[in-house]
Order: structure tokens, then sequence, then C-alpha cells
């Protein structure tokens, strides 16, 4: 990004005060002098308009979104102070890193993170003035922020009329068909605990209902589970290669060739272009659905290019791709016992989506941030998941 919080949170106060010297002068004289005798005529302001501005920050910087937004229904200058762009900006930086899950409705447009930042002499004065409207549209981080936020991301999703609740009770007497899921991704075979192992013995989340399916040429298997104890499901996982090979290159630090992919040559930009193997393709056709497990430790990235190339050959390779979603867990091998903002433990699923090009997709996509270990998260996008493919989920 191009400017620290830190630098940011400076920012914003001064833009504050400048502000608050300029349209609100009386709020400057009774921050600075003694209390007014409260048994005057002249209506008293409240003990928190009267703080300074830093201080103001500082308060607003604990309140929820939802808590924020009533301050700015109580007065003409909280109004025009919660309303600042440079403030949703500090808290977009701030709190994106820790947002659990992010999707294609609520993706955040990080490029106006990267742009340069509006004047702090114009950022709430115009907004009072009603000037540069097209400014005030372009680089509405508070819009931006309340769509992502997870405790404000229900608001924008629509209500059910009531009619549809008798609809769903019925469908749910109707048998549906077992939606099945192909899963792939480097994080299958890059941590140092199975996610897929873990999902096999994990009954008190996702009980097995199936024995495994017949191998797909040696590279994954089919397995049912049972979601919440009502809606059976079925993951195929495909691994690049068999398992022998797998623990080989684990033990020796090796890189192997993936037998999901063939390499068909790059595009004019140098970006590798894959075409899935018979087997995988064949396996597109008929799922339902698709879940990418990504490697979101620090340091163990991989080839960004390569990993978005893979994606959409799979999902190129689909007729009717579009309706089918894609849900990516960015998984880590264990839960951090301590983190700091210096040393993330895990990459945000904010900027994951960003890494796997998630945005310039047609398909409707999900990532959630998951443990291998104790599968944290997991439940969350496999709900997900099965709603996109039409299951109706109660009590979640």
């Amino acid at each position: 990004m191009s400017e620290t919080i830190q630098q940011l949170e400076s920012v914003v106060i001064r833009s504050f005060r400048r502000f608050r010297d300029r349209y609100f002068p009386e709020k400057v004289a009774r921050s600075d002098l003694m209390p007014v005798d409260a048994g005057g005529d002249e209506p008293q302001p409240g003990y928190l308009d009267t703080l300074p501005v830093d201080v103001q920050f500082l308060i607003m910087t604990f309140l929820s979104p939802v808590d924020i937004c009533k301050l700015g229904a109580t007065s003409q200058y909280w109004r025009a102070m919660v309303r600042d762009p440079l403030m949703w900006r500090y808290f977009l930086l701030r709190d994106m890193p820790h947002w659990s899950s992010i999707d294609y409705l609520s993706m955040p447009n990080l490029e106006l993170l990267d742009a340069p930042l509006v004047s702090e002499d114009k950022s709430l004065d115009d907004r009072e003035e009603g000037e540069e409207k097209h400014k005030e549209l372009k680089f509405d981080y508070m819009s931006e922020y309340l769509k992502g936020c997870p405790s404000c991301r229900q608001q924008w999703l629509p209500s059910r009329p009531a009619y549809q609740l008798v609809t769903s009770f019925l469908q749910y007497l109707v048998p549906s068909s077992e939606p099945r899921y192909a899963m792939f991704g480097p994080g299958m075979e890059q941590l140092d605990v199975s996610l897929v192992t873990r999902l096999m013995h994990a009954p008190d989340l996702l009980p097995v209902s199936g024995t495994p399916n017949r191998q797909i040429n040696g590279i994954g298997s089919g397995i049912s589970y049972m979601f919440n104890n009502q809606h059976k499901f079925n993951i195929l996982t495909l691994y690049s290669t068999n398992r022998a090979e797998r623990e080989r290159a684990r033990l020796e630090q090796q890189s192997i060739s993936n037998k999901l992919f063939v390499v068909e040559g790059t595009d004019d930009s140098g970006c590798p272009l894959y075409s899935p193997a018979p087997q995988v393709q064949q396996v597109c056709q008929v799922v339902d659905g698709f879940i990418y497990v990504a490697n979101a430790e620090p340091g163990k990235a991989g080839d960004g290019k390569s990993e978005v190339a893979q994606i959409r050959a799979v999902l190129n390779c689909v007729e009717d791709s579009m309706s089918k979603p894609l849900l990516v867990l960015s998984c880590i091998s264990r839960e951090q016992v301590e983190e700091t903002s210096a040393s993330r433990c895990r990459t945000p699923c904010v900027y994951m989506a960003q890494r796997l090009g998630l945005p310039q997709l047609s398909n409707r996509w999900m990532v959630q941030d998951t443990v291998a270990e104790s599968l944290s998260g997991l439940l969350d996008g496999i709900a997900w998941l099965l709603r996109c493919s039409g299951v109706k989920l109660y009590g979640r």
C-alpha cells in the first residue's frame, strides 16, 4: 500500500482538526477553555464534542461500524466527521487483514488503496460543501468498508419473502441429488497437516457418510460427507500426483510435475497457459462446483501466475461454468498462539482473493480462512457452497 497505517492515522487527525477549525470554531474554543456554567440558557455541548480531535478519533477506533454510523446521526458535526473518506481508508487498511472471509459480493476495490491520498484540506470540506461529487464517488472508502466488513455484510444480503419459507420447507421434504465438488490446489499437499486426512477423521464436524469412490487414475477419489446431519455432499479430491511421489518430494524439498494440467505455453504477457488433463476434464463436467485449497502460510505463496492460470483452466473447460461456484479455502496448518501486526501468521483472505485473480472471474466465489488441524472456518465455507448449489440450510 502507498502509506502505512501510522502515517494515515496522523493524516486523519490533521484532517479532523482543520475541518473543525474551519466550520465549527466554537467547539475549538470550548475545548480549550474551562467548562461553561451549566446553569446558563445556552445549550451545552456534549462532553464528546469538547474533546480534542485526536481523542475523538481514538474513541472512534474502538467503536463498531454500526456505532460509528449511529454517532453520525447525532449532529451535523458528527455527520461530517464520520463520513471522512480518509478515516474509512484508515479502517480498511487496519481491519481488512483480520477479516476471515470475503466473496464476490463483498470484495472491496483494493485499487482505491493504491490511489494518492485525497487532499487533507478537501477530504471533509468537499463533503460538507457538496463539491467534487465525482471524487466523492470514486473514493467512497466508507461504502467499500461497510460492504466488506463481516459484521455489516448481512445487511447487504436480500431477505427472503415469507412465502419462500413455505417453499423451502416443501423442498426439504423432497429428496435432492447429492452435490459433488472437485477439490484441488497446493494447500492439499504442501501443508504439514493434511486437510483431507483431517476431513476424514472429524466425525463431530463432518461425518463421513460414504466409502471412498474408486481412484481417478491414481490422483484422487470421492468421499461423501454429511453436513449438519441433514445434507449429504461429495468431495472429489484431485492431487497433482500420487501419494508416494508427494511424500518423496516433501522429504527432499523438491517440486514435482503436476499431473492435473498440461502446459500449453505462455500468453503475450508471459503468463503460463494450462489445459486440464483428460481425466480432470471429465471430473469437472460432472461436479456442481470447485474447492481450491490455497497455501496461506507466510513465505509459501508459490507462483501466483500459475495458480491463477490453473484455476481459470479448470473453469474454462466446463460448459456453463458460471453456474458452478468456487470456494477457496485459504489454509494454514495450525492456529498461531500469538499474532502481532508486524508478523502475520497467514495471508489475509482479501489479499488471497487478489493474488488468485478472483475479482476478474465471472463465477461466484468465496475465500474462507481455514486451519487444517482444527478445521476452523471449514463449515462456513461448505455452508456457502451448498447454498450456491441450491441446498436450503436451516439454523445457519
